[in-house]
C-alpha cells in the first residue's frame, strides 16, 4: 500500500502555458521524490498594453511518500 501527498505549486513561463507546466514539474521534481502526477487547475495570463507578458499555471502535484 502507498501513501501519496499532494502540495500545490504555481509556475509561469514567458512562451507557453505547456512551458509553464514543464517548468513547474521539472522544479517539484529538484525537491519532491516519486512525483507521479499533476492536476492543473488553473490557467491565468499577464499582460502589458494588450499582450501577454506571462502564463502561469496553478497545479496540484502528487507524490508518493511510502510504498
Amino acid at each position: 500500500m502507498s501513501v501519496a501527498k499532494v502540495t500545490e505549486i504555481t509556475a509561469s513561463s514567458k512562451k507557453s502555458f505547456e512551458d509553464a507546466i514543464e517548468v513547474g514539474l521539472k522544479r517539484a521534481n529538484k525537491t519532491l521524490r516519486n512525483v507521479k502526477g499533476a492536476w492543473v487547475q488553473d490557467f491565468k495570463v499577464d499582460c502589458d498594453k494588450g499582450k501577454i507578458t506571462a502564463y502561469r499555471v496553478s497545479m496540484k502535484v502528487t507524490f508518493i511518500l511510502s510504498d
